[in-house]
This record gives C-alpha cells, sequence and structure tokens, in this order.
C-alpha cells in the first residue's frame, strides 16, 4: 500500500536528511531546510496556542465541507509565506491565498466566503485589513509581518518574529492527516473566487512532487522522497507571486527534489533585470514565469544586457499562453534550455505539458499528463482521440473534494463519468489521433459571434506576435449585428503608433477571417492579476466603453 503524504511531512523528512541545504534564498536572508523546519514548527504553536486546529476527523463530510480552521496568507513572497503553509499543514490548519490587490470589498467578500478565522499578512496590508475587521468577527488571530512600511502593530495581533521567537521550537504533539486540507482559491478573473478543497495527499501527487518526474508512479513513501534527492536539487527562481498555485507547485516540487527556491528582491511587481541579476549570483537552474506578460519584459532585459546564465536548463510557463513568436526570442538568447509549457488548474493539478527546444517552438498543444483525457460535450462519455470532436479538457484520478461551502458548484464542475470521478473546470479541447491534446480556452471567456464560437485566447496568440504590441486581451462585446463581437483590447510597446491594418494582417496569418477582431481598443496598460491572468471582466468593459464614445 502507497503511504500518504502531508506537506509539513514531506518537508520535515528532507530537513532531517539534508539539513544544511538551502531551502528559501531571500534578500540577506538565506535559510537552510533545518532553518526552515524550526521557523515553521514555532509558527505551528503559535498557531495551535491560538486554539486553531482541525475540529473533526473528514469522515462522514461532504466534499464543499471543511473539517479544520482556515488561515489566510495575505503576503507578498517571502518565507513567511512557505512557512505559514507548513506550520499550516503541521498544526492541522487550512491555510489559503488571499490576493494582494484586493480592494476593501474583495477581501471582505473572500475572508467570509473562507470562514477565516485567522490571518497572516504584511504590515502594509494593515490599514486595509483594519478598515474591516468590524465586519470580520469571527477573524480573531492576526500575525503581522513587518516590512518596509513601517506600519505599526494592529491592536490585539501579533509580531511575527517576537511570536517565533517566544514559540516552542519543538514538534507540536499533533499528528497531521493526509486528509487535512490544501485550499487553493481561483483567481475569480471571470467570477467570484472559489475555495477549491484538496486532500493535502492527492494535491501533493497532482501538482507538488509527488510522482518522480516523467512518471506516472507515485513516491511509495518519504524514504523513497529523501532517496531521490541525494544528489541535490534544482534551484529555482519565483517570479509570480506564491498566491498564485503554480508559483507554491512549484515551490514544493523544488523541496521534493532537495533544492532550494530563490525569491527576487522586489515581490511586488516583476523586475526584470533583477530577477536575471539574481539568476546569474545565484546560479538558479529553473526560472518560472506565467506567459507574454512576464516572458516580453524578461527578453528585452537580455537583449539589453547580456550575463552569464550558463546553469539554466528550463525556463518553466504555466498559467498564461507564451506565444511561440516570444520563445523563439528567448531560444535565440538562452539556445542551450527547455521551454517547458504546464497546463492545469485550481481544479485539476498539473495536467499536460509541452517542451521547446531551439527551432521547435509551439504553442497550445500538449502531452497528456496521469489522468488527463477530453469529455464530450454533455459529459457522458470520453472523447476518442482523433475524433476531432470539441469537449472539454478532464481530469481523473487526484482531482479536488470540492468547492468550500458551495454544494451545487461542486456538483457540475466534478461529474462522474462512467464509473470515474473527474475535474471539468471549462477549458474547451480536442484529443488529436497522434495523442496530444489541442487546447483551445476556456469556455467562460468564449464569444459566441454570428454562430460561431471563437476563444479568446486563440485571438490573442494571433495578435501578439506584431512587433507593436506590448500586451493584448481579447473579449466580447454586444453587437446587434453579431450578437457579440470580437474586440482586441491592446498595450503598445513604449513609441508604437496605433495600426489597426497592421494587426489585421499580423491576425490574418494565423486565423480564420470570421475570428479576426471588430475593433481594436487601445490601453495605456492591461489590467492582469499579480499572477499574470487577464482580467476579463476589466476588458469587456473597456470594450464596452469604447462602443459608447
Amino acid at each position: 500500500m502507497t503511504h500518504e503524504f502531508t506537506l509539513a511531512s514531506v518537508f520535515d523528512a528532507m530537513a532531517a536528511a539534508y539539513p544544511d541545504r538551502d531551502a528559501i534564498v531571500f534578500r540577506d536572508r538565506r535559510l537552510s531546510y533545518a532553518a526552515v523546519a524550526e521557523r515553521s514548527r514555532r509558527l505551528a504553536h503559535v498557531l495551535a496556542d491560538a486554539g486553531l486546529g482541525a475540529r473533526r476527523e473528514r469522515d462522514g463530510l461532504d466534499g464543499h465541507e471543511s473539517h479544520q480552521d482556515h488561515v489566510g496568507l495575505y503576503l507578498h513572497n517571502g518565507s513567511e509565506y512557505i512557512e505559514g503553509m507548513l506550520a499550516g499543514s503541521a498544526a492541522r490548519v487550512a491555510t489559503f491565498n488571499v490576493n494582494y490587490r484586493y480592494v476593501a470589498e474583495e477581501l471582505t467578500y473572500l475572508l467570509r466566503d473562507s470562514d477565516a478565522r485567522g490571518l497572516i499578512y504584511h504590515a502594509r496590508f494593515a490599514p486595509l485589513l483594519d478598515a474591516i475587521r468590524a465586519d470580520l468577527p469571527d477573524l480573531t488571530v492576526l500575525i503581522q509581518v513587518a516590512d518596509e512600511s513601517g506600519e505599526a502593530l494592529l491592536e490585539g495581533a501579533l509580531d511575527y518574529d517576537e511570536a517565533l521567537a517566544a514559540a516552542d521550537p519543538g514538534p507540536l504533539d499533533r499528528q497531521p492527516s493526509p486528509d487535512d486540507l490544501y485550499i487553493l482559491y481561483t483567481g475569480g478573473t471571470t467570477g467570484m473566487p472559489k475555495g477549491v478543497l484538496w486532500r493535502q495527499h492527492d494535491i501533493y501527487v497532482a501538482a507538488m512532487g509527488g510522482r518522480p518526474f516523467g512518471s506516472p508512479d507515485v513516491f511509495p513513501d518519504v524514504d523513497a522522497i529523501v532517496a531521490a534527492a541525494a544528489g541535490g536539487g534544482m534551484r529555482a527562481a519565483l517570479t509570480p507571486p506564491l498566491m498564485h498555485g503554480a508559483a507554491q507547485w512549484l515551490t514544493f516540487n523544488t523541496f521534493t527534489g532537495g533544492g532550494a527556491v530563490v525569491i527576487p528582491d522586489d515581490p511586488s511587481r516583476l523586475d526584470a533585470a533583477n530577477v536575471w541579476d539574481l539568476v546569474e549570483r545565484e546560479r538558479v537552474n529553473i526560472v518560472q514565469i506565467v506567459g507574454d506578460a512576464f516572458a516580453r519584459p524578461l527578453i528585452d532585459e537580455l537583449d539589453r544586457r547580456g550575463r552569464d546564465l550558463s546553469s539554466v536548463v528550463a525556463v518553466v510557463n504555466g498559467g498564461a499562453p507564451f506565444t511561440a513568436e516570444l520563445k523563439e526570442r528567448l531560444l535565440e538568447r538562452m539556445p542551450d534550455i527547455m521551454v517547458l509549457d504546464a497546463v492545469g488548474a485550481s481544479e485539476t493539478g498539473a495536467q499536460m505539458g509541452q517542451t521547446s527546444t531551439r527551432g521547435t517552438a509551439t504553442t497550445g498543444t500538449f502531452t497528456p499528463g496521469p489522468g488527463a483525457v477530453v469529455v464530450a460535450e454533455d459529459l457522458d462519455r470520453l472523447v476518442e482521440p482523433g475524433s476531432d470532436e470539441l469537449g472539454w479538457l478532464a481530469q481523473q484520478g487526484y482531482v479536488p473534494l470540492g468547492y468550500l461551502g458551495d454544494a451545487g458548484k461542486t456538483a457540475r464542475t466534478f461529474p462522474v463519468i462512467d464509473g470515474i470521478r473527474h475535474a471539468v473546470p471549462g477549458d474547451r479541447a480536442r484529443w488529436n489521433a497522434d495523442g496530444v491534446i489541442e487546447l483551445l480556452g476556456r469556455d467562460s471567456v468564449t464569444i459566441n459571434s454570428g454562430g460561431e464560437k471563437i476563444f479568446a485566447e486563440e485571438v490573442e496568440m494571433a495578435i501578439a506576435p506584431h512587433p507593436s504590441v506590448a500586451d493584448v486581451v481579447v473579449t466580447g462585446r454586444p453587437s446587434e449585428r453579431w450578437g457579440s463581437e470580437v474586440v482586441a483590447v491592446v498595450q503598445l510597446v513604449e513609441g508604437a503608433a496605433p495600426d489597426e491594418e497592421g494587426l489585421l494582417a499580423e491576425a490574418t496569418r494565423h486565423i480564420a477571417r470570421y475570428k479576426l477582431p471588430k475593433a481594436f481598443v487601445f490601453v495605456d496598460e492591461i489590467v492582469r492579476s499579480p499572477a499574470g491572468k487577464a482580467d476579463y471582466r476589466w476588458a469587456r468593459a473597456r470594450a464596452e466603453e469604447a462602443a459608447d464614445t
């Protein structure tokens, strides 16, 4: 029987075996596995002493229900975020991600929807938190992390470093369960954020290192994980925020391999020069990005000034499309690396991948991983590879329990097909005869125009290669003639002039005429989440405003 894992149990085993290896590098802080393990144990005691933990075991609960107290991580990237996740696992507290760009109304919604009992937050967010505290009577445990803002400690809050210094450094007298929750809130770029509930064992296998790289098999126990890491692990640069699932997943994959995560100096923004300086100085092996919005400034920086990047073996992309033209630009600068496109979702874990090397860069088709399938439109069967049938990208095997507090959405997103529970979060796909899956885009941002379904991401990738385009998001807006018409919201590179004919000519090279934008809206800056994901509600509002002028 395969052993089941928790995040804390795996990290503790690695810390016992390789205590002196770097685990986290951030600014002037270099924390070993042993140091991170001790700091996480101290924080686990702080949470437990505050009365937080598991309220019962999971037996008898439905998929949308929780058995634990919940603590939000309202933080920029830093060691405290990772320590919070590990401490939560050890204390049997379910931590969850908080978008640090939220305004008061959004933050209030999230903390209510999550039933948050506690919050670990950077001091810079204290004024906003203080303004809504009265509306959150169940939020009783506040732990404030000092930062450059100089904001004073909120009344009733604990100072993070002081609390850790006073806490017991020893193991907590609790036995974490593989049934304990990992909660990941969706981005909410097309609707309200929802908390996805995973068993810790299931998410660890699905996305965080529970399988040896490239293998469909699960590690049999922690001893096998420790043994596989004996040769030393990779060093990974985290450019996306840890409030995004992809960054959390790469972090724990790196720890599973016995490697170190390296965090850029300013986690509030993408500083391309600092990222490459850090990669050069720390001899980073893996650089993580989120689509063209991250890739373009990083590539532009390499055009401005080269570095010794010989340590890099791969750039890993996930969360947004990375167009083939930009991949080729990157591979011209770094010809010996691989570009790995990873496809996954909060509701599926890691699903598919694609590898590009110099001269072979493509976008949009992927090799399915274990459990990745395409199901039919009516969710009643699997699509046969090569049938050319448009279906839904789905995941079998290790899938979430459900959405926190939402039985209806849980039933809709996780249907049982042929006796097997699937996760079907809403991406359209085809399963080609050669076994690869063609990813077409999220159905919720599909544009129904003149009786045709047009996928926003496909149109975005057709416009993005134009040299004057810095960023683009495609949306629909109401049209008397078409029902809905395609509109491209475009941010131009500095100094470029709007050229609608040129943009249409570029798009015509890649997609059919009926998919072409009926209008272009030029903006100073495209709004994206800190994780690089397009904000389609914002784009639609800009498109509709332009129609009214």
